[in-house]
């Protein structure tokens, strides 16, 4: 499914979730609005370390952020292994692979929009005003 969320044309594998399209889009634009934290639906997440990874991320509470490190660390891996699970995380937004960020940084996100997106995704669970991200 494709979707556009704060100016960025975004694409999840609904394969993953137990919803349809016409419920779960409206979900993303309320979210993207800043009038939703979380969705409703059910995920089925995959077997392996993307699967561990997905679930640390979903875990992470609206507005907060974690480390590559931070879940590396409960996971038993190494940071790098964690990004790259990131960065194949089938259902962007939905669970919030925005929300875990390198040590020193932003560290990266494989959305299109890139890192630009990451840091307006962050923005708007801080409650920053997104005419500021331009």
């Amino acid at each position: 499914m494709r979707f556009e969320l704060l100016d960025a044309e975004m694409r999840l594998d609904e394969s993953y979730l137990d919803v349809d399209e016409a419920t779960l889009r409206p979900q993303l634009v309320a979210y993207g609005r800043g009038d939703r934290r979380e969705f409703d639906v059910s995920i089925s997440y995959p077997e392996g370390l993307v699967g561990d990874v997905m679930q640390l991320m979903a875990a992470i509470p609206y507005g907060e952020t974690r480390t590559y490190g931070d879940l590396a660390v409960d996971l038993e891996t190494s940071a790098q292994a964690v990004g790259q699970a990131c960065g194949s995380n089938p259902v962007p937004v939905v669970v919030p692979c925005h929300r875990v960020v390198a040590a020193d940084g932003l560290g990266g996100f494989s959305a299109a929009g890139g890192t630009a997106l990451k840091r307006r995704l962050l923005g708007l669970e801080r409650g920053e005003s997104l005419a500021r991200f331009g």
